[in-house]
């Protein structure tokens, strides 16, 4: 089988439907597998929104996502030098060959009528299927290596791809998460293929908080000193929202978010060994961070953000937001001399408290809105959104909502003119 002699090139996404399709080529499948082969074909497509030449789509996108030394190393350096380029272009060379198979072989070889659909195949609804940004990427690089004269010409359409957009998931992906495996206590990170596209734009007022958010994150950006950030304040008021942001406007400069929480905390040191040695710059996000008296998560935490044995990595950041200022809670027996623990020690037990709060190089207050700021989100929001009532009404309906649904926030106004550009549509 001719994906045997791959050097580099292992490991494949996809690697048994590869294979699958590869014995179809070779003559030694059956028509059983033919027809089992082409569905598995097909619900990938659908999935990943491919069209045209599927096979082409398919191949492109397991080079697109093929994480080894030479792909790694080109999303960092571009073209590297050395022997590497001779074993790469040993495995380029293959792929040509793949590429210039033709599913209508297959349906010759067994005599069906199989594949010839999947030649220049159409989507039903793309906008409903999968990220088109990802999408078009690798239809991008696809129609270039279907082209390619030779195997170095493939190889050189593969680097520049590496170089511009990365490899894996990583290179492909905006936002992650967390997937553990309880039965090994092992992780994954895995990508969040559909994401908010807010912009921080569409936020209304808070504007010193972007700017220092802003700031942090381009400094970041840029290599320079930056701080771990704690976003803190009454809930709705757009702590989260300015955080996924940040992402939608940087991710074109290298910037990925990874959501984890704070029970997934243990795997904090080596999921950081794992991006260490990428060429992005990621943030570690956790939302709405507190932790009660009896949980100690808190104190690990402490020591991986600051203070422990091995350095963090430059490329990360951890930013987070927290209904509370100072994380953790506190009793009233943390302020009085003595406590129900008998803790002669009890300034010291403070200090252990409020340390980790501390540790965030970089705190953004987002108080609610008073009534004057929350009239005018209302009138911004519903501006944007075309809706026709008038002033006076809209701010007295805006007023009766937030009495009911919550208080004044971003978030109220937010839920307020979503029901009422709901109304007007239905009407």
């Amino acid at each position: 089988m001719i994906t045997d002699e791959l050097i580099l090139y292992r490991d494949f996404i996809e690697e048994e439907l590869l294979n699958d399709l590869i014995t179809l080529f070779e003559g030694e499948g059956n028509i059983g597998l033919a027809f089992e082969t082409a569905g598995k074909l097909v619900t990938l497509s659908m999935e990943r929104g491919f069209t045209g030449n599927l096979w082409h789509m398919f191949l492109t996108y397991i080079l697109a996502n093929n994480e080894n030394v030479f792909s790694k190393a080109c999303e960092i350096r571009g073209h590297v030098e050395g022997t590497i380029n001779d074993i790469a272009l040993h495995d380029m060379e293959l792929f040509y060959n793949m590429f210039g198979l033709e599913l209508l072989d297959i349906d010759r070889k067994y005599r069906i009528e199989c594949f010839e659909p999947l030649t220049e195949f159409e989507m039903p609804d793309e906008g409903k299927t999968f990220n088109k940004r990802i999408r078009d990427r690798i239809a991008g690089l696809a129609e270039k290596l279907s082209n390619s004269s030779d195997p170095a010409e493939i190889k050189a359409h593969v680097e520049y791809f590496y170089a511009d957009y990365g490899v894996g998931l990583f290179g492909l992906h905006k936002a992650f998460k967390i997937h553990e495996s309880f039965t090994d206590n092992s992780f994954e990170i895995v990508p969040i293929k559909r994401v908010a596209h807010i912009s921080l734009e569409d936020l209304v007022g808070y504007e010193l908080q972007k700017e220092k958010l802003t700031e942090n994150t381009e400094a970041f950006l840029k290599g320079l000193p930056a701080n771990n950030c704690l976003l803190y304040g009454d809930s709705g008021t757009g702590k989260s929202s300015s955080i996924k942001a940040i992402m939608n406007r940087y991710y074109e400069d290298g910037l990925r978010l990874i959501e984890m929480y704070k029970f997934q905390f243990r795997f904090l040191n080596d999921i950081m060994a794992v991006l260490k040695d990428r060429n992005y710059r990621f943030i570690i996000y956790m939302d709405d961070l507190s932790f009660e008296d009896q949980e100690t998560d808190y104190k690990y935490l402490k020591a991986i953000i600051e203070g422990g044995l091995e350095k963090k990595p430059e490329n990360v950041l951890i930013y987070a937001t927290s209904n509370r200022r100072h994380l953790i809670h506190e009793g009233f027996s943390d302020k009085l001399d003595r406590g129900e623990n008998d803790d002669i020690h009890e300034s010291d037990t403070v200090e252990e408290k409020l340390s980790l709060y501390h540790r965030f190089g970089m705190t953004i207050y987002y108080g609610k809105p008073n009534p004057g700021q929350y009239r005018t989100i209302v009138k911004e929001l519903a501006k944007r959104k075309g809706i026709k009532m008038a002033e006076q009404e809209l701010l007295l309906e805006a007023n009766k909502w937030e009495i009911e649904h919550g208080g004044l926030s971003g978030r109220t106004a937010c839920q307020f003119i979503d029901h009422i550009s709901a109304g007007e549509t239905m009407r």
